[in-house]
């Protein structure tokens, strides 16, 4: 294919585009130190909307309305911006733009980096710093983690995130194109910020978590799959044991879709995964996923993330090949 001023790349090629971009780059960090980045402006947005509707003196069905309002402005707002930026990149051929949204809206890098910066924090800085690691991806209390707790709770994230951060995006994006990633990430957004089950969230976050439970059925399958490909070179991976431990675990999971990327990664690393966990609103008791060892140390999460970065490459890889044969 020439390189031309009329050049339009396919959905499947921009996207294999940005996923290569993103792993090189990550999330840009530096541009959006002049300019807001579209999730911290999107939760930016939500954060208004719960303060203003959700009430603790509100009954419990007006606090599920509200709470209905706000998913529906959101992904309203979402879903219209994304429509007006696609005909406006469209009528103008202006597909870098569309690339350097894609590219931020995926997260191979940050999530990497942020895994990996657990590992770096418990391994030179021992547990106070491999907890502070870890308060920014987990939403349990980090004080009443140990170190393998520390090492289970980064594995975990980096499963689901997979899920969440990498395939989700993708699906949407290659489904609906902009709108379909403005709502995938609008979806994950409102339930990471309101999806809690205390006193505060429970009945005004349960739209944005019934919804995203539904965004995310069909990426959290798929991911399973990329994850069984990537034990397959990683060393000591054992894809036909990610495969078990998906069959007898994933539905074991509170939630679910989270079952099973954590299966999947569980047991093809041997590892066990879950088991009781401690929020700020108490402990929530969770079966233990996967038969394997549960004390966890920073070996077993760079282990991890070699199974991340290959399932990685095995969506990037299937993204480029469909490019290449579509007509």
């Amino acid at each position: 294919m020439m390189w031309h001023a009329d050049f339009v790349p396919d959905r499947f090629l921009l996207l294999a585009f940005a996923l290569f971009l993103d792993a090189l780059v990550g999330d840009m960090a530096w541009v959006f130190r002049s300019i807001p980045h579209p999730v911290a402006l999107l939760g930016r947005a939500i954060e208004i909307l719960e303060l203003k509707l959700n009430r603790a003196r509100r009954s419990d069905h007006t606090r599920l309305v509200r709470g209905g309002v706000v998913v529906t402005i959101i992904v309203a707002m979402a879903v219209g911006l994304g429509i007006a930026l696609q005909v406006f990149i469209e009528t103008y051929n202006f597909w870098l733009a569309e690339l350097f949204l894609v590219t931020v809206l995926v997260a191979q890098r940050s999530l990497y980096s942020h895994v990996r910066a657990v590992a770096k924090a418990l391994d030179e800085g021992g547990l106070d710093q491999g907890r502070a690691a870890v308060a920014h991806i987990v939403g349990r209390d980090p004080k009443k983690l140990d170190a393998g707790g520390v090492a289970r709770s980064a594995i975990e994230s980096l499963a689901e995130n997979f899920a969440d951060g990498v395939v989700a995006p993708v699906f949407w994006y290659l489904l609906f194109g902009l709108p379909g990633l403005f709502f995938c990430k609008a979806v994950s957004t409102m339930d990471s910020m309101l999806g809690y089950r205390n006193e505060r969230y429970n009945m005004f976050g349960r739209t944005a978590a019934r919804l995203d439970d539904a965004v995310m059925w069909v990426p959290a399958r798929l991911s399973v799959i990329f994850l069984i490909v990537g034990a397959c070179v990683t060393p000591s991976g054992n894809p036909f044991r990610a495969i078990g431990a998906i069959r007898s675990d994933a539905a074991k999971h509170p939630s679910i879709n989270a079952g099973w990327p954590e299966a999947a990664m569980a047991g093809a690393l041997d590892f066990a995964l879950g088991g009781p966990r401690v929020y700020e609103g108490g402990v929530e008791e969770s079966v233990w996923i996967g038969s394997g060892r549960a004390n966890l140390t920073p070996k077993d999460v760079n282990r991890a993330l070699y199974l991340f970065v290959a399932a990685c490459l095995a969506n990037g890889v299937l993204v480029l090949a469909f490019s290449l044969l579509a007509p």
